[in-house]
C-alpha cells in the first residue's frame, strides 16, 4: 500500500477537470491555464446537448453524474462545472455523486463572495440563460449575504446560442445585447453578473454599451483564483512540469474548433467521446 506522502505527491500532478455544454467553459479553462500554467486541464464539451439552458433539471443532473464520471475516469483531482446553469441545479447532486473523492467547483459562489467582499454597491444585474435565472440562484446566494442589495435578474436565452455559433464582437451580436441590456428590469444597476461562462467572448461589448459606471462582473478570473486557493490549501498544486491538456467533445463542431484556438493558440486536438452509448 503506497504511503500517504507518496499518493498526495502523485495526485497533485493528476489534470484538472472542467466541464460544460459548449465554448463557454473555455473561458475558465483559459483563465485558470494563465492563473495556474503547470495544471493539466481535461475538458469536456457537452456539444450534443448544448444549450443547457433549455433542458430540464433532470436533464442537467444526469448529464453533470454521467460527465463526473468520465472526468474521475480520467483521474482528475478536481472537477469544476465551468456552467452556470448546471453550476445552479446540478452541483449538489454532483457533489453527492462524487462523495468526497475530489473537490468539485461550480462557478456561482466564487462569483457570489466576490461581489459581497469587493466594491459598494446598491443594485446588482444579473444576466443568463432560462435556466440560471429561473433558479434565481444568485438572488438568493447575495440576498443571503446581504439582505439590503437590490437584485434584478434577466433572462437572455439568445445570447449562448449566439456566442456558440461565433456571432461576438459584430453588428448582430451588438443589436442583440442591447435588445436585453436595454430592459427596465436592468435601469440604475451598478454591476452586472455575466451568469453564463459563455458571455466573458461578449464582456466588451457589454461594456461599451454601458460606457463606464456599471462594473461588469465575469466568472472566468474569479474562479481561477478561487481554484488556486482551494488547491493551495490542499497542498494539491502541480510541480513545474509541462501540462497535458485534453480536449472533449460529445459532438464534433467547427465553432468549438475554432474557439479553442481562439484561447490557447498552440493547435488542440479535439477528441470525441460520446458517453452517452
Amino acid at each position: 500500500m503506497p504511503s500517504e506522502k507518496k499518493t498526495t505527491a502523485n495526485s497533485a500532478n493528476r489534470p484538472i477537470g472542467i466541464f460544460d455544454s459548449g465554448i463557454g467553459g473555455l473561458t475558465v479553462a483559459n483563465a485558470i491555464q494563465k492563473e495556474l500554467p503547470y495544471e493539466s486541464l481535461v475538458y469536456f464539451g457537452d456539444t450534443a446537448h448544448l444549450p443547457y439552458g433549455d433542458k430540464s433539471p433532470d436533464s442537467i443532473k444526469y448529464y453533470s453524474i454521467r460527465i463526473a464520471q468520465f472526468l474521475l475516469q480520467q483521474q482528475c483531482k478536481m472537477i469544476v462545472i465551468a456552467c452556470n446553469t448546471a453550476s445552479s441545479l446540478a452541483f449538489e447532486t454532483v457533489k453527492s455523486f462524487v462523495d468526497g473523492k475530489v473537490p468539485v467547483i461550480n462557478v456561482i459562489d466564487p462569483v457570489v463572495d466576490h461581489v459581497i467582499r469587493t466594491g459598494k454597491r446598491k443594485k446588482i444585474g444579473v444576466i443568463g440563460t432560462k435556466g440560471t435565472i429561473k433558479s434565481d440562484i444568485y438572488a438568493k446566494k447575495i440576498r443571503s449575504r446581504n439582505s439590503k442589495l437590490d437584485v434584478a435578474s434577466l433572462a437572455t436565452p439568445l445570447l449562448a446560442p449566439m456566442i456558440e455559433e461565433g456571432f461576438f464582437n459584430n453588428k448582430i451580436s451588438r443589436t442583440v445585447i442591447a435588445s436585453y441590456l436595454s430592459s427596465r428590469k436592468l435601469a440604475k444597476i451598478d454591476s452586472l453578473i455575466l451568469a453564463c461562462t459563455h458571455y466573458p467572448l461578449i464582456k466588451k461589448e457589454v461594456e461599451e454599451y454601458y460606457e463606464e459606471g456599471v462594473e461588469i462582473v465575469d466568472s472566468a478570473g474569479v474562479v481561477a483564483a478561487h481554484v488556486k486557493e482551494v488547491l493551495k490549501k490542499s497542498k494539491q498544486l502541480a510541480g513545474k512540469k509541462k501540462p497535458v491538456h485534453h480536449f472533449y467533445v460529445s459532438d464534433f463542431t467547427k465553432s468549438f474548433e475554432e474557439s479553442t484556438k481562439y484561447f490557447f493558440k498552440n493547435k488542440i486536438h479535439l477528441e470525441k467521446s460520446d458517453i452517452w452509448i
